[in-house]
This record gives structure tokens, C-alpha cells and sequence, in this order.
């Protein structure tokens, strides 16, 4: 197969292979950015695979950094960009289920593609745009099936993040997965405990975001690979409800955390808790709590002003987009004059602050000042107060009275 035309992000690097070729070694573009120009993908970043050593590399070009020496692994930059080019290779001893213990150089293009984890990733492109297929990657893609290169059980041995890998890649590419393949990964499923929480995280957020999520989940369930996730051991059921839902559009990790957790039924604290089992940032399960009162309002449909509030713009918008998935959203644009019609978006914006109740309302520094600018704030944005300066003292006086 020839491409006659490659993408442009191709074009800077393609005089790198060349010279590398001139200096009498092989040099490919490999794996997902070759599969994804095949399918006419985006393509975010391109790896380069070469019979060069990196000794060899080194000598051929005047700037490079070594940026994995260890693994064969060397960045040149020569040409204004940085590519990493990587030594053909063979890995051996995985005795981590994710690292290898030893790595052998080699020449040899079909040794190192052999140890690649799926067919469709196997691939190699030259810089003059044939594309080398030694595993049948190109009937592969062509039947959207994603199968282990050799035997699955091997390659789910020498990293068995690669199980989620095609989980994801099933939702991804609504790809399906070979048998044999998955047969691999219901019999290897426990290896996946062997893997870090946050290489686990980054794969499950991008099944969620996937072409066909359902695609992938139905994979992550009947394979048994969710009973070794943090929190969803037990939530075979409640997960299985995500089945039903055919209107995925979900943007971002916050959305897709917020389907998982208003799927489970959690509430605040119990959020807090199951992100923090998946490490996620302290911003992102801040971010998915701001959510969740917003799209319970939706579901009940008695969407409030005080919510709009303390979820802020972004939280609001997501929170709608993970209602859509369950029916229960309300037009974008109806949300977007809802939030704008709130008379302020931020306690910032509140007319008065702790510095003014202190010098003209007479309110010494303490709990009280904190808990009369929140009331203040809530009755202003109810619409129970205008907010303007002189109202929200004399509401003050009023309280301090009655008090």
C-alpha cells in the first residue's frame, strides 16, 4: 500500500528518516500515527523506529538528547522539532507485567513490530509514504477488528495495560475485538491489578470519551476487567445500566467521572472518596462535585439558581452534557440565558465584602462575617435582594437585630 499523500505533520520530520536512510540504516514512521492516517484520523504526535543504534543516531546528527538511552530511545533536533526515535528492539522477563527486564537492539524491522501489542498498531510507514504491513494490520483495519499481535496471552503478559488498551481502542474506533483476543484478556484479567491506578486512569477516561463507549464498556464488563478497577468490583449491575445509553458525547475527563459517579448513585463525600482511589486531582474532583447537584436539578427538572451559582460556567455546561446522556439536559442555549440571567456569577461581584460589614455594619472579623456574606450572596442570587450596597447593609442591620 502507498499513500501518496501524508498528512502535513509528516512533512518536517521526513528528513530526518531520509538522512538517516543516507547514513545506510532503515527508518519508519510507526504505530498509531500510521494507523490513523490509514483511517483518516487526526494525528496528535508521530513516532519514528530505526536499525540505527543510538550511538548511530548520534553520530548522524549534531543536536539530540537522550531521552531514554536505555531503551534505545533518542531525541533529534536537528530540524527545529524534537523527534524521538527509538532503536528496533526486542524486550524480554516482564516480571512487573508491565516493563521489560531486558532490551536487546536489533536490525531487524519484523522483531521489533512483533513485540507491538495490536495488528493495527503494528504498522510502519517509509518517509516516501508505502506502508509496510507484516501482520496483517491493513485486513485488520479494513474488517475494524482489533487483534493481538501473536499470542494475546504473551502480550497481556509483557503488559497488561494492554487490556485496557483494547477495551479503549474498541470504544475509540468502534472496533471490535477479535476473539481469540478477548478470550486473552478474560483469562489475564487479574494482571491488571498489577497495574498503576494512573495508567489504568488515563485509559478508562478514554473509552468514556470514545466513538462507541458502549463499544468498549461492554468489553470492560464480560472480561472482568472492572472488578480490578478501584471502587467497581461490585458494580457489575449498576454499570450495565451505561449499556442502555446510545447519546455519548461526553468532552472531558469531568464529564466522564460524572457519568461514572451519578451512575453508581454516590453522593458528595462518596465522590470524593472514589476519585481519590483513581488519583485523580484535587481539581478535577472539586470540578465533578460542582457537577452533580446540577444534574440532579435537571433530572428532576427544577434546575435553581443557587445551583447555576456555586457550579460556575464550565461546571454547568458539563453537567448538561452528561444529562444529555440520560435524557434529561435542556437546550445549550436555554442553559447559557439561564447562567447569564444570574445577578452575579462570582461572591466577588457582591456589593459589599468582609471589609465594608466590618467598617460601616459594625461586624467584628469571625464565623458571623463569613456566614452573613454567604447569606447575603444566597439571597442575591435568589433574587430576594438587589445588589447594591445600601440593601445588603440595612439587610445586615436587619439581621443583626432579629439576632
Amino acid at each position: 500500500m502507498i499513500i501518496k499523500h501524508l498528512p502535513a505533520i509528516f512533512e518536517p520530520a521526513r528528513p530526518v528518516l531520509q538522512r538517516i536512510e543516507d547514513a545506510g540504516y532503515e527508518a519508519y514512521f510507526v504505530g498509531g500515527c500510521v494507523r490513523d492516517t490509514i483511517l483518516g484520523d487526526p494525528i496528535h504526535d508521530i513516532d519514528i523506529a530505526t536499525s540505527a543504534y543510538p550511538s548511530e543516531i548520534k553520530a548522524i546528527f549534531n543536536r539530540t538528547v537522550d531521552t531514554g538511552i536505555e531503551h534505545g530511545t533518542v531525541m533529534i533536533l536537528d530540524h527545529g522539532t524534537g523527534y524521538e526515535t527509538t532503536t528496533f528492539r526486542t524486550e524480554s522477563g516482564y516480571q512487573d507485567f508491565r516493563r521489560p527486564d531486558n532490551v536487546t537492539f536489533v536490525r531487524s524491522l519484523s522483531e521489533d513490530l512483533k513485540r507491538r501489542d495490536f495488528t493495527i498498531n503494528a504498522l510502519a510507514l517509509k518517509e516516501n509514504g508505502e506502508v509496510i504491513d507484516l501482520f496483517n494490520g491493513l485486513d485488520d483495519l479494513k474488517k475494524h477488528l482489533i487483534k493481538a499481535v501473536g499470542d494475546p496471552n504473551e502480550r497481556f503478559h509483557e503488559d497488561a495495560l494492554r487490556m485496557m488498551r483494547a477495551v479503549r481502542f474498541a470504544s475509540k474506533l468502534d472496533f471490535v475485538i477479535a476473539a481469540e483476543t478477548l478470550a486473552g484478556i478474560k483469562q489475564n484479567a487479574e494482571l491488571l491489578a498489577k497495574i498503576a491506578v494512573e495508567r489504568i486512569r488515563v485509559e478508562f477516561e478514554k473509552l468514556l470519551m470514545g466513538q462507541n463507549p458502549v463499544t468498549g464498556l461492554s468489553d470492560f464488563l464480560r472480561t472482568g476487567l472492572y472488578r480490578y478497577c478501584p471502587g467497581l468490583a461490585n458494580q457489575h449491575d449498576s454499570l450495565s445500566g451505561l449499556l442502555l445509553l446510545n447519546n455519548w458525547q461526553i468532552q472531558n475527563a469531568e464529564q466522564a467521572w460524572a457519568v461514572i459517579v451519578t451512575q453508581l448513585g454516590l453522593n458528595a463525600q462518596e465522590t470524593s472518596n472514589f476519585l481519590r482511589q483513581w488519583k485523580t486531582s484535587n481539581e478535577l474532583i472539586t470540578n465533578v462535585k460542582r457537577m452533580l447537584p446540577v444534574i440532579q436539578e435537571l433530572k428532576t427538572q427544577e434546575l435553581s439558581s443557587l445551583s447555576l451559582f456555586n457550579a460556575g460556567e464550565k461546571a454547568v455546561q458539563d453537567a448538561n452534557q452528561v444529562a444529555k446522556l440520560y435524557g434529561w439536559s435542556i437546550p445549550d442555549e436555554q442553559l447559557k440565558e439561564q447562567y447569564n440571567a444570574l445577578p452575579i456569577k462570582s461572591g466577588k461581584e457582591l456589593a459589599v465584602n468582609g471589609g465594608t460589614l466590618i467598617k460601616e455594619a459594625g461586624i467584628k472579623p469571625g464565623p458571623l462575617l463569613g456566614k452573613l456574606l454567604n447569606q447575603l450572596t444566597v439571597e442575591v442570587v435568589n433574587g430576594n435582594l438587589a445588589n447594591n450596597k445600601d440593601d445588603l447593609i440595612t439587610e445586615v442591620e436587619k439581621i443583626k437585630k432579629e439576632g
